[in-house]
């Protein structure tokens, strides 16, 4: 039986790569920072076979202990500060635990597998906002790197760094640069999941409006569950590589209205979207659409649900959660 470590588990795509990994016959344990972390209860009644081990991307140690009770094949660093708004509250944090918190699991991974550094296979969680000021369209595995938020700056950090580790110390480590993907599990702090929500909850007459920031900015948005299958796929190559993961198509914010409000039969949404400017970015990211060519040509992966059966998906999801909570 395969042994696989996942940190991160707790968010939408720790949840969904635990499900396939578990479905495949692996023995999965999943990394959880604190003994009450909020989401646990999540995580247990999700993926309940999952062994859960207290460790934290910012203590070494602690994740030294994880891979000598795990003692993994294969090693997911999926966890991080994932919200791009929130890096420029605390940069600091951000920087510690998406960019130094690589370098560490990087690091503890090394030092367990001293003798074979092949004897772990590892991935990297990297992002389309290291592109940030994209310098090509579409953006490939080759596009210069230009982050625009301390987030991506930090996620280029762990990316470079995945490389280097690859190639000092032989190490059998992969990045995903995984463009904007989406679910159901999606927090509302998120774009995508807070205007389904916010459409769910104005459907059923549960609040009026929802306050947006820049409605032109365009993302190449996929499904996360789509997404995780690219994350198994590239550490069953016997080269480890770096792969975009992408839908190659890109949405406005407008768009992603557009078809949020159709899912309940509004055509026109513009006397329920307001904007403010506090919800713009310093630094915005204009347009981000992403060639996945390499993955569909080398790992034989593509995505198997449009960016309508996403939001679509999503607004379903929404309504029904939002009944079960009030009762409509």
């Amino acid at each position: 039986m395969p042994r696989a470590l996942i940190t991160g588990i707790t968010g939408q795509d720790g949840l969904y790569l635990a499900e396939l990994l578990l479905a495949k016959g692996y023995d999965v344990y999943g990394l959880i920072r604190g003994q009450n972390n909020p989401k646990l209860d999540l995580v247990r009644r999700v993926v309940p076979d999952v062994t859960l081990l207290t460790g934290d991307l910012t203590d070494l140690s602690s994740l030294l202990r994880a891979l000598e009770v795990a003692k993994p094949d294969e090693v997911y660093n999926l966890g991080a500060i994932s919200f791009v708004a929130y890096s420029w509250e605390n940069a600091m944090l951000t920087s510690d635990v998406t960019g130094k918190g690589v370098l560490n699991i990087l690091e503890a991974v090394r030092l367990y597998s001293h003798d074979d550094p092949n004897r772990v296979r590892f991935y990297q969680a990297s992002s389309s906002e290291m592109f940030g000021k994209v310098q090509e369209v579409p953006q490939r595995e080759t596009t210069l790197l230009w982050p625009r938020s301390p987030y991506g700056v930090a996620k280029v950090f762990g990316h470079y760094m995945t490389i280097n580790y690859r190639e000092s110390y032989g190490m059998h480590a992969s990045s995903g640069i995984l463009f904007n993907h989406e679910s159901p599990r999606r927090g509302p702090e998120f774009v995508t999941r807070k205007v389904t929500q916010a459409v769910a909850r104005i459907h059923l007459g549960l609040q009026d409006r929802i306050v947006m920031g820049n409605l032109d900015a365009k993302r190449d948005w996929g499904f996360a569950g789509d997404y995780v299958e690219a994350m198994w796929r590239m550490l069953q190559q016997d080269t480890a590589d770096d792969y975009v993961v992408a839908t190659g198509e890109t949405h406005s914010i407008r768009e992603l209205l557009d078809v949020a409000f159709a899912a309940v039969g509004v055509s026109d949404w513009s006397g329920y979207v307001a904007q403010d400017e506090r919800f713009m970015r310093p630094a915005e990211v204009d347009l981000l659409i992403g060639d996945p060519s390499k993955a569909r040509d080398v790992l034989g992966w593509k995505p198997s649900v449009d960016f309508a059966g996403l939001i679509g998906m999503m607004v379903e999801n929404d309504l029904a959660e939002q009944r079960a909570l009030t009762g409509r």
